[in-house]
């Protein structure tokens, strides 16, 4: 058999425009918000598969996330949402993803339609990898084992991979991830994720308190939903493909208005127009909680020593991994790595 050439990474948002490329391959199914390692075990058992086979490895994922479809009042907080989930998963080395469209009526046809007429019909998969965990179709019937009775069936292979664990034995789960940002320990949801996550907005115009101050910032408005602890952290900025050091704040700014929560970025040593650009920041570390000052010098003097913690902190930052060097480039061996 001659060796599949790989072809650049496709990101397809519809069946209709499902390339033939990735025809006869391997997907990885999951949802994947995060591409935390857990995720990875799924991507990674798909890709060597594949790779044996010499046939095209893709995900199929969708959107938006299930549980904000379902309770559309309470939002999902995202870890990756879709373009950035498609960065990651590029990332890994597969050569493209499929990202369908989550409605109430696709999650209720039934099993077997989803695996003739998506899996086999339209994508004329191969072999399918999924996680122990992973349902599909009404009432959730398709199940792991239903999945691999029906390749035995329609004769495609079907593997299903166990649970990733951490150092400590605990499952690695987007759910924990959550949780530990919620609670600022941000190492701990680094290291779940296997990689430095990400923020991503459009620059707004904010009130310009910060150059009042003597700290400008670059006023991210996040969604609503956004789980991250409120306060201070060590970040980097990626600005026209450079990686600048900085500090932010994220919260409702109690010394001044108490308003909707607003990620601000200072970058240190710049003093470029962000305006209008959408800015992708990694967080690196968090520094304290989001506090209240009863007069400016006092915020002015704690925010230079935030600016002095989240220095030494960047200068300190050695990638996480493959995964951690191939997104974050140069954000993860700056000056003072190795």
């Amino acid at each position: 058999m001659t060796q599949h050439a790989s072809p650049p990474f496709a990101t397809i948002d519809a069946l209709e425009a499902f390339p033939a490329a990735l025809e006869h391959g391997v997907v990885a199914i999951g949802n994947f918000d995060g591409v935390h390692r857990g995720h990875r075990a799924v991507l990674e058992s798909a890709l060597t598969i594949a790779r044996e086979a010499h046939a095209p490895a893709f995900a199929l994922t969708f959107e938006p996330h299930p549980r904000s479809v379902f309770n559309p009042d309470r939002p999902v907080f995202r870890l990756t949402p879709a373009a950035m989930k498609a960065r990651v998963i590029a990332a890994t080395g597969l050569d493209g993803v499929v990202s369908l469209p989550f409605t109430r009526e696709f999650a209720g046809i039934e099993a077997e339609a989803f695996v003739h007429d998506i899996l086999r019909g339209r994508l004329k998969i191969r072999h399918a990898v999924t996680g122990y965990d992973f349902h599909f179709g009404r009432a959730r019937r398709g199940t792991p084992e239903f999945l691999e009775e029906a390749g035995r069936t329609d004769g495609f292979g079907v593997t299903i991979v166990t649970p990733e664990t951490d150092e400590a034995g605990a499952a690695v789960s987007s759910t924990r991830i959550r949780e530990a940002l919620a609670e600022g320990d941000v190492a701990l949801a680094s290291a779940l994720l296997g990689y430095r996550g990400s923020v991503e907005a459009e620059v707004r115009h904010g009130d310009k308190r910060g150059r009042d101050l003597g700290y400008p910032t670059a006023n991210l408005a996040l969604p609503p939903e956004t789980g991250l602890a409120h306060g201070i952290y060590a970040v980097r900025a990626e600005v026209d493909g450079s990686w600048i050091d900085g500090v932010a704040s994220f919260g409702r700014r109690p010394t001044f208005d108490n308003g909707a929560p607003l990620f601000e970025v200072h970058l240190f040593d710049f003093s470029g127009d962000l305006y209008g650009q959408r800015l992708r920041v990694m967080v690196a570390a968090y520094l304290r909680p989001e506090l209240r000052f009863d007069d400016i010098g006092a915020l002015v003097a704690q925010m230079d020593r935030d600016s002095a913690e989240a220095r030494a902190a960047l200068a300190s930052l050695t990638p996480l991994g493959p995964l951690d060097l191939a997104l974050n480039g140069t954000a993860a061996t700056a000056a003072g790595s190795p």
